[in-house]
């Protein structure tokens, strides 16, 4: 029977909007992990079968099929297809499953899945700025003029009774994590940098404080609890992993990391939004087999605070296991590239600590979420 493994997963480090990464085209981005995935592995660019790519705000420099566009400016064979996606903030761990998908049902032996965002080039909405892209019926249907991610955290933020004091020392945390891991050298393997522009996580703030977080304002309600600083940040980046069946690893003479054990997709609320990560994480063990306490290790998308700890509090799962290195309140959330970006994470993670199964998922907007258990080989 056919399995889909992953071979190798390596990111850029994230940037900061209108950093060190913001004159970079997100074509180029994407092709600078191409290149890294050869030259890591040793294969020929000619044995990848498809590259799929997530990428959410597909207009600008991110139009016309931002992967075909990668292979080319990676100087790939042209027979190598490319196609992009988006299901918004999990585009690129969607990327993955549909990889996952191909190889196992024999559609094709080896596919680079990924994905990318420059949101300091293509901000965050452009794709619909020309007029709201749900129509009266789904307003109508739900009674609100709009949807918005940041009204969802405040609703999160309220459900959960999650203070403002326990956000900011979430907040707080994931930056400390992500500076202890990137001191560790915990990040070294799995990243990809830019030569001469960027070497590491460009958002990392140490020596924050809580006073120093209440001081900002808070953005989506006067007298709410959502602010910059517990929210994940604006950001460039990109991420890939290969994924190939293990009879075609072993054939190349490349090393399997982790299997991909369970994909699934879930919906809720479109409303309060972020709540999906809780429903796919249900479904996943369901279908997996595995309990909350079976997984070493879990990468829930800090889009907001209230999402990983209202997560946490639903599924009873270990916190220390949870974003052990951090996440995007640190480190930033370059929306297309996020899913793989995590996951890479995450599969060096289990690799460099032995831990059996890890689980990825993330808050999507319109209410879904991905979630994905993998094993380590």
């Amino acid at each position: 029977m056919r399995d889909a493994v992953i071979v190798d997963a390596v990111r850029t480090p994230i940037g900061r909007r209108g950093g060190a990464l913001s004159g970079i085209h997100p074509a180029d981005l994407s092709a600078h992990l191409l290149e890294a995935i050869a030259a890591r592995t040793g294969i020929d660019p000619a044995v990848v079968g498809d590259v799929i790519w997530g990428c959410v705000s597909q207009s600008g420099e991110q139009a016309g099929n931002v992967a075909r566009t990668a292979v080319l400016a990676a100087g790939w064979p042209e027979s190598v297809p490319g196609t992009t996606l988006t299901r918004a903030c999990g585009s690129s761990q969607q990327a993955v499953a549909f990889a996952a998908a191909a190889v196992i049902a024999g559609q094709e032996d080896m596919i680079l899945a990924g994905g990318v965002e420059s949101m300091s080039r293509v901000p965050m909405g452009s794709a619909s700025k020309n007029g709201e892209h749900n129509p009266a019926s789904v307003l109508d249907r739900y009674g609100v003029d709009g949807f918005s991610q940041g009204t969802g955290a405040e609703m999160m933020a309220q459900k959960w009774a999650l203070s403002r004091t326990v956000l900011d020392e979430y907040s707080l945390l994931s930056h400390e994590r992500a500076a202890a891991a990137a001191d560790s050298g915990a990040f070294d393997r799995q990243l990809a940098p830019v030569p001469d522009v960027l070497s590491g996580d460009e958002g990392v703030r140490r020596g924050g404080t809580l006073d120093s977080l209440g001081k900002l304002r808070t953005v989506f309600k006067e007298d709410g609890v959502i602010h910059a600083g517990n929210s994940s940040q604006i950001s460039d980046g990109a991420g890939a992993l290969l994924v190939t069946t293990s009879e075609k690893a072993a054939a190349l003479g490349l090393t399997p990391l982790v299997r991909v054990h369970t994909s699934v997709v879930a919906a809720d609320d479109p409303v309060i939004m972020l709540t999906g990560p809780i429903t796919a994480t249900e479904k996943a063990l369901s279908r997996s087999g595995l309990s909350i306490g079976d997984i070493g290790a879990f990468e829930v998308n800090e889009a907001f605070a209230p999402v990983p700890l209202a997560w946490q509090i639903e599924t009873a799962a270990d916190p220390s296991r949870m974003n052990p290195l951090g996440g995007a309140i640190a480190v930033g959330h370059p929306l297309g590239g996020s899913g793989a970006i995590l996951m890479t994470r995450l599969v060096h993670h289990m690799v460099d600590n032995g831990i059996r199964y890890g689980l990825q998922t993330m808050c999507e907007a319109g209410g879904q979420a991905n979630a994905t258990i993998l094993e380590l080989v």
